[in-house]
């Protein structure tokens, strides 16, 4: 076997969404890739090319010229396009292509090197449809091919020891048009600290089953860069709004008021799995940073802690030795256990009856694989607080109690574990150690200042301790952490509002969640105590009246028992507005 050095200009192409189309039809998208092909494989030969691989839906390729490789590119680009027109939008497929001019290692039918690398990332780079090109790539068509391009500033590229300046090409765009078609998008209104939205990162395995593993490492990442004081992050409940949504970069960050994108993708097979990121920012559109990790499996802690830490460098923060401590001390998880608990996550924080149960024994069986994960035993500890609090156990004193024990369990295992404090905050809620939870969701807060369940455990705690206004502040960072947040924030809003007595915000509340979820008895129940201090009789009577229809079995004993008000006057307000509708209950 003979090998070789020389220069050559590498093209490396993907078919962006690949999976979400293998998800919606296998058989169709199967049968679309090999038509695509047929017509684009033999374009390589056409601009005296040579194919190195074709695997799965992705293309690398070698030439002797890179003006013959990037003329490839847009011919490839263009004839897809055309092909395009006549395919339902849902069912297109887009080509990202990569093309960099360095030297490579050719082994008869393979080639190694940098330079692989480099248009490999090149590649995960460019936007669907579009073509990324490296400054060498450049420098050798620039003035010969009739392109727009973008300069999108240099790029570390990782294990590359110099940043890579990349452009890229606007296909269909003439160049003297490239003023007005590259105009900037305007920069969002952003904090007074950088500003990240994180998006779910697409599942690339080629089997919609295996979203959740995709969604799953997202989130984690979330929670890696919510536990940094100088960042401002975005829920993962508002990020993933935009999943597989048509909608650019810079709308996504205008939308939810951050500078800087996240974006990538997760291919997971056998044991093998692919992590590509990049980080954009949408005030000039320039990608700040991209990288690819190919490991194995059981590297996935590495790889997220790796990619957390690469962000964090990119973004330029400083970090306390305390929280750079925190975010390179992750424990290894058994795999088989992490992706369960995945799974069990995904179902957890939906706080339904069914999926409630489905939650807790997929926690269960994570932590006979694992006993000493702490995160799956405080997810665990929440899924019997939530039998508690929604009333799904035939046993509420022993959900309450399981919850407690297993919460102080995973404190115990895990001190900086921000979920484990978060569900012993709860557990003491619920148990009204007020202050016990005060202290657990501070201590969470000061380990994730961005974490939202934190915060919303936070307003409830200052809710029931008889402290609505701040409260109120709580409830404002909240949202603006996520400004989709789910519909229950309204209720704590209105129960905020409803305790410094001012009642028609409390009522623009909790109309704002009916108009959400008009299944919800407990939102038409302070709307009936609303309207009743405000002498509304009939408006008082037909919110009471949806609450029974909804509820039928809803008791004002129990809630009195339940809800964990510090000072009893404060829930006896609300059974007063009822009295003062004329209500019997």
């Amino acid at each position: 076997m003979t090998e070789s050095r020389k220069l050559a200009a590498i093209l490396a192409a993907d078919l962006a969404g690949y999976s979400r189309l293998m998800g919606q039809d296998e058989t169709a998208t199967v049968r679309d890739l090999k038509a695509h092909q047929a017509v684009v494989l033999p374009m390589i030969g056409q601009f005296e090319g040579v194919i190195v691989d074709t695997a799965g839906d992705g293309i690398l390729a070698q030439f002797q010229s890179a003006v013959r490789a990037v003329e490839c590119a847009v011919a490839i680009q263009k004839i897809m396009a055309e092909r395009n027109l006549v395919v339902p939008e849902d069912r297109r497929m887009q080509f990202r292509i990569g093309v960099h001019l360095g030297d490579i290692i050719w082994e008869e039918t393979r080639v190694y090197g940098d330079s692989v690398n480099i248009a490999a990332r090149l590649e995960a780079t460019a936007k669907p449809g579009a073509i990324c090109l490296s400054e060498d790539a450049y420098r050798q068509v620039r003035g010969r091919l009739d392109l727009a391009v973008t300069d999108l500033g240099p790029t570390q590229l990782k294990n590359i020891a110099e940043p890579v300046r990349i452009y890229s090409v606007q296909i269909g765009v003439p160049a003297e048009a490239e003023p007005a078609a590259l105009e900037k998008a305007s920069a969002p209104a952003i904090p007074d600290k950088p500003s990240i939205a994180v998006l779910a990162f697409n599942n690339m395995s080629g089997d919609a089953e295996q979203e959740y593993f995709s969604d799953g490492i997202t989130e984690d990442i979330i929670t890696d860069l919510s536990r940094l004081s100088d960042l401002h992050v975005i829920a993962r409940n508002s990020s993933f709004v935009y999943k597989k949504a048509a909608i650019s970069i810079p709308e996504v960050a205008k939308a939810l008021d951050v500078r800087y994108v996240l974006e990538g993708s997760v291919r997971k097979a056998g044991n093998r799995v692919r992590v590509t990121a990049q980080l954009i920012d949408a005030s000039s559109g320039g990608h700040v940073w991209a990288s690819r990790f190919d490991r194995d499996l059981s590297d996935i802690f590495a790889v997220q802690d790796e990619l957390t830490q690469e962000i964090v460098a990119a973004l330029k923060l400083k970090l306390t030795a305390g929280t750079h401590e925190q975010l390179a001390s992750r424990r290894a998880v058994d795999i088989q256990a992490y992706e369960l608990f995945l799974r069990g996550r995904e179902l957890a924080w939906g706080t339904t009856g069914p999926g409630n149960i489905a939650a807790r024994d997929l926690f269960e069986r994570a932590i006979a694989i694992d006993p000493n994960y702490a995160a799956a035993y405080a997810l665990a500890a929440f899924t019997h607080l939530i039998d508690y609090a929604n009333a799904f156990s035939d046993d509420p004193q022993h959900s309450l109690g399981t919850g407690l024990e297993l919460a102080q369990r995973a404190v115990k295992m895990d001190d900086e574990e921000p979920a484990s404090h978060f569900a012993l905050g709860v557990a003491h809620t619920w148990r009204r150690e007020l202050d016990s939870a005060l202290a657990e969701a501070q201590r969470g807060l000061a380990l994730a200042p961005n974490s939202v369940e934190l915060l919303l455990l936070l307003a409830n705690v200052q809710i029931f301790s008889g402290e609505p206004a701040h409260a109120l502040e709580t409830l404002d960072i909240y949202m603006r952490l996520d400004p989709h947040y789910l519909e229950i924030t309204l209720q704590a809003l209105a129960d905020a509002h409803f305790s410094l007595g001012d009642y028609a915000k409390a009522i623009s509340a909790l109309e704002q969640r009916l108009t959400r979820n008009q299944q919800a008895a407990t939102a038409y129940a302070l709307l009936a105590s609303c309207h009743g201090h405000l002498g509304h009789r009939e408006e008082a009577q037909r919110a009471w009246e949806n609450t029974m229809r909804l509820n039928p079995s809803f008791s004002v004993e129990r809630r009195r028992q339940v809800l964990p008000y510090r000072k009893p006057e404060d829930f006896e307000h609300r059974v007063e507005g009822l009295r003062k509708a004329g209500l019997s209950f």
